[in-house]
């Protein structure tokens, strides 16, 4: 017997029409379908701006959890509102051929208001509201929410001049007024248009019907659009527009993007394009040239304006690693440590190699990087930290001890390998406590220089509150650009060693892991 596919899907009438539009496509190749509606926080919380709502994917969020309980098969979003990074398990299974990705403003009564100072513009949009302030800076624009239905209604029940609207909203369910017009200036929302068709990754079934509605064009041009989003980390919480088409006569991409402070007052635009096909760092080279002509620095400055507390950390953040600070508190990223890996001669493993010390993971992915694990030969592995601990015990083998830092590992093995010898896989930036103690306890310690820290410092804003450290040297990169007059936290007490030679207020982390130093910035500004 054929397997029904249960489609998700939100219950308002333009997400009921999006999920009817993927049954009919699904039943016209011979699959059985059902509908299966499901209320959204974004359709339930309609007396706050989307971007007050501290959710990621509003509008997704529970239709994800649908799917990750076997609830539904599939799930249909608007695309634009799905966000960059899926939940783990879930995978993007098909887009269909985009629609109108234009925006348009509905009227209320005539466009007479353009000529005058002042008039009234409705949208929950942050990134229709700063485009539209930055071409009209003495417009008024105030928060609409709610469906399609309702937001038409309020239009109809206010005082304003007009509201702004997706066209494929409107159109999809034949709502589009006469005299609305088209805001060709301005540049849509990542993915505008576009239904995408989620699914679980491991569904291969599943997978292999939703493949036969993909239509690539759209597939390539969105994932240009929303990797863009993504490196910019805009989500919900920034003005950034993003729009790809290909150009076939020319068999070339074009792009083009923005990135405005929420005011409308400060914009950074990039258009570029590229022959079809060399198109892979497209998006990655627009994204950049925002960030280098002060993108980040704007983000930050409206996300520091709503907040506040501000930390930055010198090493990059998961989405999953951001929401685990309280709402006041706004975040900022960036790698101030950058790893290369060195060539190690394999006259260093050609031999069975008894005591093994790994003081982080960069060290066990340098020797996996010039060898494979057939090739090692290590009777016995010593490191630090519980996440190296993990990931050698999954490419390498097992390990014989662990501890949470250097100076603990090395008390350790001066009584355990008293008088022997061990083979220590380190950086050219190290600190030398661990040989230090070895040698001092008898121990010989052969020194392998597996990878290269090189420190990659960026500005940090002088409103930042406090500064978050993985290692010394990240305190070290940090320093070379940036005030010391904020608080530091450390993921240990080697990194907070180093710190305190700087900063007067230095804080520790409980255990040294990630989450655990944000907690503790949880705690010290609660």
């Amino acid at each position: 017997m054929q397997r029904t596919i249960r489609i998700g899907t939100r219950d308002s009438e333009l997400a009921l029409w999006q999920a009817k539009k993927v049954q009919r496509m699904l039943r016209e190749l011979a699959f059985q379908t059902e509908i299966i509606p499901i209320k959204s926080v974004g359709d339930v919380v309609l007396n706050k701006p989307i971007y007050e709502l501290e959710v990621t994917g509003v509008f997704t969020k529970n239709l994800d959890i649908a799917l990750l309980n076997n609830d539904i098969d599939i799930a249909v979003h608007s695309m634009k509102d799905v966000p960059t990074v899926l939940p783990e398990g879930i995978i993007q299974a098909a887009v269909l051929k985009r629609a109108n990705y234009n925006d348009i403003l509905v009227l209320k009564d005539t466009e007479e208001f353009f000529a005058q100072k002042e008039a009234v513009i409705a949208t929950g949009s942050l990134r229709r509201t700063a485009q539209w302030l930055d071409r009209y800076p003495t417009h008024t624009l105030v928060d609409l929410r709610g469906n399609v239905n309702t937001r038409l209604k309020k239009l109809s029940d206010n005082n304003w001049d007009g509201a702004i609207f997706a066209a494929a909203g409107l159109e999809r369910i034949g709502k589009r007024p006469k005299g609305a017009v088209n805001l060709s200036w301005m540049i849509p929302a990542p993915a505008q248009g576009a239904i995408m068709i989620a699914a679980l990754s491991e569904d291969e079934e599943i997978k292999e019907a939703c493949l036969q509605l993909n239509d690539q064009n759209t597939e390539i041009c969105t994932t240009i659009e929303r990797e863009f989003l993504n490196r910019l980390e805009g989500g919900c919480t920034a003005p950034i527009g993003a729009f790809a088409f290909i150009d076939e006569v020319h068999s070339e991409i074009n792009f083009k993007g923005v990135l405005l402070s929420r005011d409308g007052k400060k914009k950074i635009q990039v258009q570029k394009k590229v022959p079809l096909g060399r198109h892979k760092y497209l998006a990655k080279d627009c994204a950049n040239y925002i960030i280098d002509k002060g993108g980040r620095q704007l983000i930050f400055e409206d996300m520091d304006a709503e907040k506040k507390i501000s930390v930055f950390s010198t090493k990059k953040l998961s989405e999953a690693q951001i929401k685990l600070f309280h709402n006041d508190i706004a975040s900022e990223s960036s790698d101030f440590i950058k790893i290369r890996f060195n060539r190690i001669p394999s006259k260093t493993i050609n031999k069975k190699i008894e005591n093994v010390v790994i003081t982080s993971k960069n060290g066990a992915e340098a020797i996996l990087n010039n060898f494979t694990k057939d090739e090692l030969n290590f009777d016995h592995i010593y490191c630090v930290g519980r996440r190296t601990k993990k990931f050698i015990e999954q490419k390498i083998g097992a390990v014989s001890h662990v501890e949470r830092n250097a100076q603990k590992l090395a008390e350790y093995l001066s009584k355990a390998l008293e008088g022997s010898e061990a083979t220590y896989f380190c950086s050219n930036l190290r600190l030398d406590t661990l040989p230090k103690i070895l040698s001092k306890n008898g121990c010989k310690v052969n020194e392998v220089e597996a990878y290269q820290t090189m420190y990659s410092p960026a500005e940090v804003s002088e409103k930042v509150n406090g500064v978050m450290f993985y290692s010394p040297s990240t305190v070290q990169s940090y320093i070379q650009k940036n005030s010391v007059e904020k608080v530091a936290f450390c993921i240990g007490e080697s990194t907070a060693k180093e710190a305190r030679k700087h900063f007067d207020v230095v804080k520790v982390a409980k255990v040294p892991t990630v989450e655990s130093v944000i907690e503790q910035v949880n705690l010290y500004y609660a």
